[in-house]
Formats: C-alpha cells, sequence, structure tokens
C-alpha cells in the first residue's frame, strides 16, 4: 500500500453528469457508493492515484475533509489472503509499530466484500515520501529502529513461532541455474536483440558463471532465524516524515521467512550501495543493524551480519528484472533498464567485498 502524500497530484477525476462516461469514470462513481454504503463516509473528492501490484488506488477526501486511503482490488478471487495481509498491518499496529490503519466497514470488516466494489480504507499518512531510490543520513537508523520493532513484534505471531534454518537455504540454487539457463537460450532465439536486451544477455551470462562463487558464499553462513515477515520490504513501502519511518505498509500474508532476507532487502537496495562509496554505504547499513538490535535485542548477531551476504546472494540468484524483455516486455521502460543496470553492478560490488563488509560490520556489532 502506498499513500496519495508522496506521488505527483494528478488532476482530480469527478463523476460527470452528460452521458459517455469512460470506464475510469465509472470506477470512480462505483467508488463513491461503495464509500457511502459500506463505511458510511460522502466522498467530496476522490482522485486517482499510481496503482498496486494488484489494486487500483485512490486518495478520497470527504466532506468533513479528512483523508483516507481507497485500495480497490481488481479481483474478488483472493480477498481472503488480503484480509490476512490487513489483519497483519493491524496486528503490528496494535503492537506499536508504525503503519497505516485500516477502517472498518460498517459491519466491522476489514475489506468490504459486498458493495460494488471490494475495497479497504486506510487512514492518510501525510506529509511523507517513501524510501524508494536509497537510504542515507539518519534515515538508516531511523529504518534500523522501525524494522526492528517490526519484527520483535512479528516474532510473537501466532502463525509460526520464530525458528533456526540452514542459512545455505536462503536461494534456491538449483532453481537458479535452470532460471539462467532458460533465460539465456530465450534470449539466443529472440530475432533481434536492442540495446537493453543484449545488455541483459551479458549479464545473465555473468550471473551464471559466477553462481558457483554465490553457492560457495552461502554454504558458509550459520542457522539463521526464519519468522513471520512483513513480506515485501521495499522502499516505497516505507514512508518517512523528515527523517523518521512514518508508517510501514503494504504487508503481505503471514508468512515465516528468513529474517536476514528481510533487513537486507531495504538496507541493500542497489541504489543506496551505489550512491554511496562502498565504506560510506557500509556505515549506513552498521547504522541500520545497531538500530535495529537496540530495537529488537532478541536478534542474534549471526542474523545481522549474514544479512549482507544474504542480500547480495538474493540479488545475484534473481533473474529479475534481467527477464523482463522475455516474459514482460510491457513493464519495460527507461526506469526499469536503470534499474537493472544498478542492481547487477551493485550484487557485483557487493560480492566482490563482502569478506571485509562482514568483517568490519561484526566488529561493530561486538
Amino acid at each position: 500500500m502506498s499513500t496519495a502524500s508522496h506521488h505527483p497530484a494528478p488532476k482530480p477525476v469527478a463523476a460527470p453528469s452528460t452521458p459517455g462516461r469512460t470506464s475510469e469514470e465509472e470506477q470512480i462513481t462505483a467508488v463513491a457508493d461503495t464509500l457511502v454504503l459500506a463505511y458510511r463516509l460522502h466522498p467530496a473528492d476522490i482522485t486517482r492515484i499510481p496503482e498496486g501490484t494488484a489494486t487500483d488506488n485512490y486518495a478520497v477526501v470527504d466532506q468533513a475533509g479528512r483523508r483516507h486511503f481507497a485500495k480497490v482490488y481488481r479481483t474478488r478471487e483472493h480477498l481472503d489472503l488480503e484480509r490476512t495481509s490487513v489483519e497483519l498491518s493491524e496486528y503490528c499496529a496494535d503492537g506499536g509499530v508504525a503503519t497505516a490503519r485500516a477502517t472498518r466497514t460498517r459491519e466491522h470488516e476489514l475489506i468490504e466484500t459486498h458493495a460494488r466494489l471490494p475495497m479497504s480504507l486506510w487512514s492518510y499518512v501525510p506529509h511523507t515520501a517513501t524510501a524508494e531510490g536509497g537510504l542515507a543520513g539518519a534515515r538508516w537508523a531511523a529504518v534500523g529502529t522501525a524494522m526492528g520493532r517490526l519484527h520483535s513484534r512479528l516474532a510473537a505471531h501466532p502463525a509460526a513461532a520464530p525458528t533456526l534454518n540452514p542459512g545455505a537455504a536462503v536461494c534456491d540454487m538449483a532453481a537458479s541455474r535452470d532460471r539462467f539457463e532458460q533465460l539465456i537460450h530465450a534470449y539466443q532465439h529472440m530475432p533481434r536483440l536492442g540495446e537493453f536486451e543484449t545488455w541483459a544477455l551479458q549479464a545473465a551470462r555473468e550471473r551464471q558463471a559466477i553462481l558457483g562463487d554465490v553457492e560457495r558464499a552461502l554454504a558458509s553462513l550459520p542457522q539463521l532465524t526464519v519468522q513471520v515477515l512483513h513480506g515485501d520490504m521495499a522502499g516505497p513501502n516505507v514512508l518517512f516524515k523528515d527523517n523518521e519511518v512514518a508508517a510501514i505498509v503494504d504487508f503481505r500474508p503471514p508468512a515465516p521467512g528468513y529474517l536476514a532476507w528481510e533487513i537486507a532487502r531495504l538496507g541493500c537496495d542497489p541504489k543506496s550501495v551505489l550512491d554511496n562509496s562502498g565504506e560510506s554505504w557500509l556505515t549506513g547499513y552498521t547504522d541500520l543493524t545497531l538500530a535495529y538490535r537496540d530495537a529488537n535485542p532478541s536478534a542474534s548477531a549471526d542474523d545481522l551480519v549474514s544479512s549482507l551476504r544474504v542480500g547480495c546472494a538474493a540479488m545475484l540468484c534473481s533473474a529479475f528484472p534481467l527477464s523482463a524483455p522475455v516474459e514482460r516486455p510491457h513493464i519495460v521502460d527507461a526506469a526499469m533498464e536503470v534499474y537493472g543496470r544498478v542492481r547487477h553492478e551493485a550484487a557485483l560490488m557487493l560480492l566482490d567485498r563482502l569478506p571485509v563488509m562482514e568483517e568490519a560490520l561484526r566488529d561493530a556489532l561486538r
């Protein structure tokens, strides 16, 4: 989930009184009807904002001037899972984690399922910017504190108790080898390769060649904590107000995963890695882990130190976005191409400097 406050404000769209409405205008009308019938909320303004992965999103201002955030689900097929995601967010909020609050319907439900549109309604988090595009300065420690509190709360979630699992299993190396083999084969059989496709093929070959190094790096990992996680701890889902985390949003259904990976997913953001020198980035990452440990004292040093190796390996084992021109060409744009290059370069840099960085992080955490 995201809020409207950190996106360029599109022009408000209102349902017209004349014939010939577009499907988007009809959607706005359906949103308004659902807000009135399901939430007793009378909207004064509804504005479409950038959509989520499986939702159409709207900023809503009611007649009292209060602001809200509405998520309209495009299908009713997975609403039970969507409800567990909202429940997880509420569980964290009840435990003092900074997150947006869901507004219940007239029937006290977290998701409206009976009106014209399946929808969840959320408190609006004002004056925020996302962590997308990298971390810097005081935001490193702020993210560490927020994630530490989040994981401390989720460790008590009834869906799964924390356990220790082999660190080497964090990536499925056999699946990664198959994935890159198939991707390289697909590129080789394309009739014509553009500039990005040519680069992506070369990058895929580089990745394939170093998977043995990645597997050896993972083999040396200790037992690591697996517990219920947020599930999508990426930059767009962390909202800042100045240098403090205002909210962590867009939870996935409760499922266990490696703690070290969720820490690294945000901390090893490729742009954060490359926008600084390696030493400067590691200083920020160290600030994150120290703040994380203060907020989650039960976290083991193994999880924190190993997060560097886990994050590096996960980036190198993933074929995305190298695979996008083959499998999802409609999503490839200039920003995606830049991201692909940055992610590849950042992962290779981390692999090259891993032993030195891990030793420095381990020393700092002693």
